[in-house]
């Protein structure tokens, strides 16, 4: 039998590299993985070029990750780019699930419906993760599934970015487009928590030129994040996300619009749910202001805004430039 028939096939390989790197706590070298595993021990063996296995090894260590496995770079803290003696591990308590844990079949279905929602951008790995451990609990799902599973995609670009940016504590910098500035400013922040709020992504961190702690929109980053190799403590992420939501309720109590709704529209459906009852309408209390003219703006006719005055004035002006896109007088 030829070296090439007893080779092991792609999926046979991405195996034995996960069962490999889920046994040891402190990592294995690239060295080690090349010359021991199977499926790259062969090639390694027969004289296979270093270069050519490390290109193996690093398409399916990208391939794994995408399917969710979360593959652990351990590198040189004093110099964090240097990847020649990085050690590489499966940490076992992100890819497994608790022994506590089981579900029915009915709740299998269930995330399995809410697995298939994310699209294949940020967030999808995710999902796929808790895919795969759902399925692999062995449990079938026999009960018919009714509806239809609706697609959520994560577009925010700089998602990835910021995110392994606060896994690995790095400082970063991005151009920043607030509402209204003709040009983009250069931020250069400590960035300590993703979060969704009003079904937004933001980010919140150090502004470092600013001094202060602040939270982005990540819809106002204009181009790509810049991930610098200055890092800063990884206690400085402690109750980060706590202190970022704190902030956001704290600005919705102080900015609350009077509303008008016509009843049984979209815009009485979506907005009730956050709203207070009033004598003339309902009260939404709200973060962006121009964040929220845009949702609102999108209901036309459903809602007239009656106070507070910059809100209803973002609004107007959003409806008159709908139309006179179309062709409309104002």
């Amino acid at each position: 039998m030829s070296a090439a028939s007893s080779r092991p096939a792609p999926e046979e390989r991405l195996v034995n590299l996960v069962v490999a790197l889920m046994a040891t706590e402190q990592g294995l070298t690239k060295d080690t993985i090349l010359s021991s595993v199977a499926g790259y021990r062969e090639q390694y063996e027969a004289g296979a070029s270093k270069d050519a296995l490390e290109k193996m090894f690093e398409r399916d260590k990208e391939n794994l990750r995408g399917l969710g496995v979360p593959i652990e770079t351990i590198g040189d803290r004093a110099d964090p780019d240097d990847l020649r003696e990085a050690r590489y591990r499966v940490p076992t308590a992100e890819y497994a699930l608790p022994e506590d844990i089981s579900f029915s079949p009915a709740e299998v279905a269930l995330l399995n419906i809410a697995g298939s929602v994310w699209g294949s951008e940020s967030l999808s790995a995710d999902a796929r993760s808790g895919l795969r451990k759902i399925r692999g609990l062995g449990i079938a799902v026999d009960e018919p599934i009714i509806g239809y599973a609706p697609r959520i995609r994560a577009r925010d670009a700089a998602f990835p970015a910021l995110q392994r940016a606060i896994e690995e504590c790095r400082v970063v910098t991005f151009s920043y487009l607030r509402p209204g500035d003709a040009r983009a400013r250069e931020r250069r922040i400590r960035p300590l928590a993703l979060l969704e709020y009003e079904a937004r992504w933001h980010v919140f961190g150090f502004d470092l030129t600013m001094d202060a702690e602040r939270t982005f929109l990540l819809s106002r980053i204009v181009g790509d994040v810049t991930v610098t190799r200055e890092r800063f403590d990884e206690k400085l992420r402690v109750g980060a996300g706590e202190r970022a939501i704190a902030g956001l309720e704290g600005v919705a109590r102080r900015q609350r619009a009077l509303l008008e709704v016509h009843p049984g529209t979209e815009a009485a459906l979506r907005l009730s749910r956050r709203a207070e009852p009033a004598p003339q309408g309902i009260v939404v209390p709200y973060v962006d202001l121009h964040v929220f003219a845009d949702e609102l703006a999108s209901y036309g006719p459903e809602v007239r805004v009656v106070a507070p005055d910059d809100l209803r004035e973002q609004v107007i002006r959003r409806l008159r430039a709908t139309l006179a896109l179309h062709g409309g007088a104002a």
